[in-house]
């Protein structure tokens, strides 16, 4: 098994990293790596259901779609993530049970009493400190986790704050859990690069043939890339999501302005507004100017430029009608 220390905090990078050591080394892989401030959502999610838009765009927090499903989570640098890649027969691949024991032996170590609980976490007094997901491709698996140890929880819960009226989809909806960090139930006082080298050690320690891995030049160019094309796109974050219905309602100086969408791939296909503004012009001809555009928000801006926004609804801004279109 290669041990690989992963220093770059770069989701995008990261997540890159995952794709890339699955489908490209034939060997199993043990990777341990933090992530800036970050969202991360499950392959069949739609993303802007899944996080606090305001929140994420004031604090400039990173959104990326991942490999495997599951739900949302969010990551800083008080979370540590590991990642396990594997190679076997395919009915014997889904393993959560396996690859969270090492996790659950160090613990033990520690002196926390911690347990694989549900499908997929593990939990400290019924606190759910690692949640765990995995994505088969062809004959390997990746199994990949978080584990909260000194995460900023204000954040985690204000990032994940969601207003579950706005949407209406089929895509897999996350369930928010009772959370703790791993540092609060230390008999000793640990950092997080000291709890990740504990857990590098005692993989290494209980794996023959374990050996310690840096990427060479290439792995690096060949991840850059993937991050470049995929990772760190719209189309791969936003776009990928599933066909949803939007539905958003504002109080404004105009009176109340409500928006809904039908949105496909991340493209709108149709526009309505409902309200008791009052209005100079038809406010078709914005529905009909939105039709085929990004459900982005700069997308978005940049066909409103065309259009006098208070002629078409009055007494509205277009920050508000931007507001009411997220």
């Amino acid at each position: 098994m290669l041990c690989i220390i992963r220093r770059e905090t770069d989701p995008y990078f990261n997540l890159a990293a995952e794709e890339y050591v699955l489908k490209h080394f034939e060997s199993d892989c043990f990777m341990l790596w933090r992530n800036e401030p970050s969202i991360i959502v499950g392959k069949h999610q739609n993303t802007l259901a899944e996080i606090n838009l305001d929140f994420v765009k004031e604090k400039q927090i990173k959104v990326v779609r991942r490999l495997s499903g599951g739900g949302a989570v969010f990551h800083d640098l008080g979370n540590l993530n590991f990642t396990f890649t594997a190679s076997g027969e395919h009915h014997q691949l889904v393993d959560f049970r396996k690859f969270t024991l090492p996790i659950l032996e160090v613990m033990q170590k520690l002196g926390i009493e911690a347990r694989f609980e549900g499908r997929n976490d593990l939990t400290i007094e019924g606190r759910k400190f690692s949640g765990n997901a995995e994505h088969v491709y062809k004959n390997r698996v990746l199994h990949h986790g978080t584990l909260l140890f000194s995460a900023i929880m204000t954040d985690l819960s204000n990032a994940l704050k969601v207003d579950p009226s706005k949407f209406d989809d089929k895509a897999v909806k996350s369930v928010r859990s009772r959370v703790t960090n791993i540092s609060e139930h230390l008999k000793q006082p640990l950092t997080v690069i000291e709890f990740r080298d504990l857990i590098l050690n005692h993989v290494m320690e209980s794996t023959p043939g374990a050996m310690l891995y840096n990427f060479t030049d290439a792995d690096v160019e060949a991840i850059a890339k993937l991050r470049d094309e995929k990772y760190s796109s719209w189309e791969w974050n936003f776009g990928y999501s599933p066909k949803y219905n939007f539905r958003k309602a504002i109080k404004t100086n105009g009176g109340k302005l409500e928006v809904t969408l039908e949105v496909v791939n991340g493209i709108i296909e149709t526009a309505k507004f409902y309200g008791d503004y009052f209005n100079k012009l038809d406010p078709g001809e914005i529905e009909q100017a939105l039709t085929g555009t990004v459900h982005s928000e700069n997308h978005i801006r940049e066909k409103l430029m065309g259009f006098e926004i208070p002629d078409y609804f009055l007494n509205v801004t277009t920050e508000e009608l931007v507001t009411a279109l997220f």
